[in-house]
């Protein structure tokens, strides 16, 4: 068995090296630049959004409070008439992304204490890298990407964006299994 503590160094070099990958894959490859469209008469519905006050939060209509209203006629009518949707609105005003970046860094180290944990329980010091790089590794793989299909299956999410999401899951483990196996104790 090998400490959570004495893996500090494995843990923070791996949360940078998927914060830079990320940085690389959304800002240089751009892959998730189609991820979203364009709502047609994008103007007037962000007027009426605009002029009903709507405060930031998570949307969804038509709403039902609860079974009773989801079953109700006219739920299902508005539910059959459209659009369906669900809307997240963010605070108005500037867009900066500092809280956000924090927030994905501090992310990143929780991945990596847990696949410390799980490769510091299942291998001691000095195993072998391809043993610790598949631990490692696959834990990452479970803590970046298994939840996305969550909103692909429930919330009708792109598949496509799921899978990109996931192949960036994939991406961001088999660096985290790398630094980690590089990183391993010997003794």
């Amino acid at each position: 068995m090998v400490s959570i503590i004495s893996l500090w160094l494995p843990i923070l070099l791996s949360s940078i090296v998927v914060f830079f990958i990320s940085f690389l894959m959304h800002m240089v490859i751009k892959h998730h630049n189609s991820d979203f469209k364009k709502i047609p008469d994008e103007d007037h519905i962000m007027d009426e959004l605009r002029k009903a006050n709507v405060p930031a939060g998570d949307y969804v209509f038509p709403y039902a409070k609860d079974e009773k209203e989801r079953n109700s006629q006219e739920y299902k009518d508005k539910f059959k008439k459209g659009p369906v949707a669900i809307i997240t609105v963010y605070p108005s005003g500037q867009n900066g992304m500092g809280s956000s970046l924090v927030l994905w860094f501090i992310y990143s180290l929780v991945v990596g204490i847990f696949a410390a944990y799980i490769a510091g329980h299942a291998l001691p010091p000095g195993a072998h890298y391809l043993s610790v790089f598949r631990f490692a590794g696959t834990t990452a793989f479970v803590g970046y990407s298994l939840a996305l299909f969550h909103d692909s299956i429930w919330f009708k999410r792109n598949w496509s964006t799921t899978f990109k999401y996931l192949f960036d899951g994939l991406v961001y483990a088999l660096f985290t299994g790398g630094v980690f196996g590089w990183l391993w104790p010997t003794m």
